[in-house]
């Protein structure tokens, strides 16, 4: 059995304060033995640095995956090469820095492949994310070269989303959406043991236009002129995730959200209180 929980897309200070204060916190209260966090708008609301990458993974962070603002920080252009545990999206094009995947030794003595990939409806030009997480797998199977699988797939639609998960039902430990900063409430364990949500939300805070500055989204909206750039909201934000607890075989047995903090009301594992 497995204790796992993935963290929604970190943005700016605030989503970065509520992690540091709380994820040591829930790390030792869960007994948890792998956390996944989603860091690609913790700079700023754009991309991630070394420094940001490194406070996550000592506050209790196993691995640090990413999206389209992965290289909105150019130094993570650099440093993506000697940090194994940060994470870009493996369907981004041949060539690019990084891996799309890693496997993680955890403190408990488990391993946990964590796989990232991006969406392409809505979200550019990427290679087949069907496909790149495939490759991943097959080359570290679930139940024999690794104890849980972890895919987060950063994507705009839903429906991408979803039938991701159905595809990779009964192959992996959780499917779990990022990207759109809204923690959907379809959280559940697939028929074939695959545990599933739509979107994890963000940990930022939500007095905000998806984590950003309201004035300034507002105005694009009404307004057909350039402006100033998005800043992230400051106010009290909140952790938003999802819990996760594997049986022998690795596919899911229980699945639960999490929000820690901020305006949203509170959500926890029962399971594990």
């Amino acid at each position: 059995m497995m204790r796992l929980l993935f963290v929604g897309d970190v943005v700016g200070r605030a989503g970065r304060d509520v992690l540091l204060r709380e994820l040591p916190r829930l790390r030792e209260r869960w007994r948890l033995d792998c956390v996944i966090v989603n860091g690609e708008n913790a700079a700023g609301g754009f991309g991630i640095t070394e420094a940001i990458c490194d406070e996550f993974l000592a506050a209790g962070a196993d691995a640090v995956t990413l999206g389209n603002h992965a290289w909105d920080q150019r130094e993570a252009l650099v440093f993506i090469a000697r940090q194994p545990r940060l994470v870009r999206p493996a369907n981004f094009n041949r060539g690019t820095p990084g891996r799309g995947a890693t496997l993680i030794d955890t403190a408990s003595g488990h391993r946990v492949l964590v796989v990232n990939a991006i969406g392409r409806v809505f979200m550019g030009l990427h290679r087949d994310p069907f496909a790149a997480i495939d490759r991943e797998i097959e080359a570290c199977p679930l139940g024999t070269a690794c104890d849980a699988i972890v895919v987060d797939f950063h994507a705009e639609a839903t429906s991408e989303k979803q039938a991701l998960g159905a595809y990779l039902d009964g192959r992996v430990s959780l499917v779990v959406g990022t990207h759109t900063h809204a923690p959907t409430a379809d959280h559940r364990v697939l028929p074939g043991g695959t545990a599933f949500m739509t979107d994890a939300g963000m940990t930022g805070d939500y007095d905000s236009v998806i984590g950003m500055e309201k004035d300034e989204p507002i105005r694009r909206f009404l307004e057909s002129t350039p402006g100033s750039r998005f800043e992230p909201a400051g106010g009290p934000a909140t952790l938003c995730g999802v819990a996760v607890e594997t049986g022998a075989n690795g596919l899911a047995t229980r699945i639960a959200p999490v929000r820690v903090g901020g305006l949203l009301s509170e959500a926890a594992p029962a399971f594990w209180e």
